[in-house]
């Protein structure tokens, strides 16, 4: 049984930056790739980031894409999603994803975790 549980979300400020956890078990945490994917509601899920995993490579989508920074440590089978200087339009449920396929630097996703919810506001 393969469980992601994202956690970290919050209501922050402008401005602020953010870490999001994904705790990870029930597979092989070294031989697959993740990647976070967040949704506002009534709309479509969207891309933020791949990490991969031989040889551990990061990858990002947007004209804001470096304020985000996915990392990941397999001795914790964690994966992480750092970001700065958050924005009003960053409000979204982010999601945790997992799998074994990263085409184009996008991660065919088999298994998503629930999400955490982040809302920037002042």
């Amino acid at each position: 049984q393969v469980h992601l549980v994202e956690s970290g979300g919050g209501v922050v400020r402008p401005g602020d930056s953010v870490t999001l956890s994904c705790a990870v078990s029930g597979l092989t945490f070294k031989d697959w790739a993740f990647a976070w994917i967040r949704q506002v509601p009534d709309k479509d899920k969207e891309f933020v980031g791949t990490i991969t995993w031989r040889p551990i490579q990061t990858y990002y989508t947007g004209a804001d894409e470096g304020r985000f920074t996915i990392s990941r440590d397999d001795d914790r089978n964690t994966v992480f999603l750092e970001i700065t200087n958050l924005q009003p339009e960053d409000t979204a449920l982010y999601h945790c994803a997992a799998g074994r396929a990263v085409v184009a630097g996008k991660l065919h996703a088999i298994e998503w975790g629930q999400g955490t919810q982040v809302t920037v506001s002042s």
